[in-house]
């Protein structure tokens, strides 16, 4: 598959098909639009041929300093050290560096920022962007250094720095991590690339850091829910519990829609369902105390994490999908400075503004941390019952199998996902409201949109673990039951999303395994998608 890139069509999963290796381990292809290039290419050469002497007037990056020195003029004799001086200036990032998934969306979203030809570069700096891309030349750039503004300039200089050719620079290039020339040189390309008037400032100048890391973890984002809806549904059924919370009618009295939709979900998941029945509850299980023949109390209503799934996951849904908004209008536009405009009379004009500056990504991504922290903090409490036979109706206790005392269950499982739950809770905070000035107050305000990005991935992945989890020890319980239960059938959805999870994770009788390779299993079956398509191949799409 090829994805081509006009600067105002990528989509958040075009990002993923190129940033991340498909079932047979090979990536999309990245290719400028030829419309695109074309455009490039116009706009350069006017670029070239009218503004490129010592006599044109000053204009911010192509001829003058950044920051403070913005009114020194840079001599077209020195332009080429002057763009590799400003590379080197912002190479200060510190710490590990961005998986690879990050840095292929990096580069692919800073050649679409120049598709938008608003940044002036040259057509054969895009290109060979797009072409180290395609070739698998992944630049190291460390994670930790930028504040989202002027842009994400440490991890994008390095980034340029490594496309460029510099010496200090790495890359890993199949599989080995070394110098960027010997790894340019081994990928069949001229390590020597030099750097044109602002080629350099549209390279470093921009949020796209922030923005590769919003866009995978908005697209894992949206994986999520469907998952988190299967899970409580097992759940639901495990414990036995109550329908009717999701009655339509109920939902119609507080029309939220992201509520009202994952209550249709829910229904749909449970249809045919004669588990969460009164004669199924009268079933005595392995834990509870009541004697063989006395009926169950009747339940009326279940606790909260049960009960009230639609009200906490349908904020979820919403929020998400306001954050693929903001991430998919991010993603389309020009986020570099000063911008190049057509000026309608043949030329075009430069003009500074600051299209560099992270907020939208900021709080994007501390809406999306806040909205997940709270989805995988509802699934660990409804995890933590299924272990404990006095909230989950008399399951066994710690969803034992084999031998009490020799063996111990999951208990242990559920102190992980807790653990998860407390990390999320800390990395919620938001930082875009966090603002430390720098460059002597030239940025007196910036975003922090690398730090919520880089916590928002955190929690994302914390939370495909917690939701895995219940999976998990929600099918651990429903097979614990499961002859004692025969008579009463679970929804058309969750009999699909068990055979599933059977068809990875075979049924523990015995209690003798090693927890940390099923929990391993089921995070791969969410990041796959495996349960979700099952489900929807049984009950068609949900919402």
């Amino acid at each position: 598959m090829t994805v081509k890139l006009d600067g105002a069509t990528l989509g958040i999963e075009d990002v993923v098909r190129v940033a991340r290796p498909d079932a047979k381990g090979g990536f999309a292809q990245a290719q400028l639009a030829p419309e695109a290039r074309e455009r490039i290419a116009a706009t350069r050469a006017y670029i070239d041929r009218t503004w490129m002497h010592d006599d044109a007037p000053l204009m911010y990056a192509f001829n003058t300093g950044v920051g403070l020195f913005k009114d020194q003029r840079v001599l077209i004799a020195d332009m080429a050290a002057y763009q590799q001086k400003s590379v080197y200036a912002h190479a200060t990032g510190v710490g590990e560096p961005f998986a690879e998934d990050v840095t292929r969306a990096m580069m692919l979203l800073r050649a679409n920022a120049f598709a938008s030809n608003y940044s002036g570069p040259r057509v054969e700096l895009v290109e060979r962007l797009l072409a180290f891309l395609n070739a698998g030349l992944h630049p190291v750039i460390p994670q930790k250094g930028s504040v989202g503004a002027s842009g994400d300039l440490a991890p994008l200089a390095h980034m340029a720095g490594a496309v460029c050719g510099f010496e200090e620079a790495h890359m890993v290039y199949q599989g080995r991590l070394m110098p960027a020339r010997e790894a340019i040189r081994a990928a069949g390309f001229d390590p020597d690339f030099e750097l044109g008037a602002k080629d350099a400032s549209a390279l470093i100048n921009g949020s796209t850091t922030s923005l590769a890391l919003a866009a995978l973890a908005t697209s894992d984002a949206r994986r999520i829910l469907k998952h988190a809806d299967i899970a409580m549904c097992l759940s639901l059924e495990a414990m036995r519990g109550e329908l009717a919370a999701f009655d339509p009618r109920v939902h119609k009295a507080r029309p939220h829609p992201g509520q009202a939709r994952v209550a249709r979900n829910l229904l749909r998941i449970l249809d045919g369902s004669k588990r969460c029945s009164q004669d199924a509850r009268n079933i005595v299980f392995p834990d509870e105390p009541r004697q063989p023949g006395t009926p169950a109390s009747p339940r009326v209503q279940d606790v909260y994490s049960l009960r009230c799934t639609p009200q906490v996951h349908g904020p979820a849904v919403e929020a998400l999908e306001y954050v693929e908004r903001v991430v998919g209008t991010e993603m389309n536009s020009a986020t570099d400075n000063p911008l190049i405009f057509d000026d309608g009379q043949g030329g075009y004009v430069s003009i500074s503004g600051g299209h560099f500056h992270g907020q939208y990504m900021a709080q994007a991504m501390d809406f999306l941390a806040i909205a997940m922290a709270d989805l995988g903090s509802i699934s660990e409490r409804r995890l933590a019952r299924l272990i404990d036979p006095t909230m989950s109706y008399g399951l066994p206790r710690n969803l034992l199998a084999g031998k009490r005392g020799l063996n111990t269950g999951f208990a242990t499982v559920q102190c992980s996902m807790s653990a998860l739950v407390m990390e999320n809770r800390g990395l919620a905070t938001p930082g875009s409201v966090d603002s430390i000035p720098g460059k002597s107050n030239a940025e007196d305000h910036v975003s922090n949109s690398t730090w919520c990005g880089r916590k928002a991935r955190t929690i994302v992945e914390n939370v495909q673990q917690i939701v895995a989890g219940e999976l998990l020890m929600a099918a651990q319980a429903l097979t614990l039951v499961e002859p004692l239960t025969q008579d009463y059938p679970l929804g058309k959805g969750s009999r699909a999303a068990m055979e599933a999870i059977r068809a990875v994770i075979p049924p523990a009788l015995d209690g003798d395994r090693w927890y940390a390779t099923e929990m391993r299993q089921a995070l791969d079956l969410v990041r796959s998608g495996a349960v979700v398509e099952a489900v929807e191949s049984a009950i068609g799409a949900l919402e």
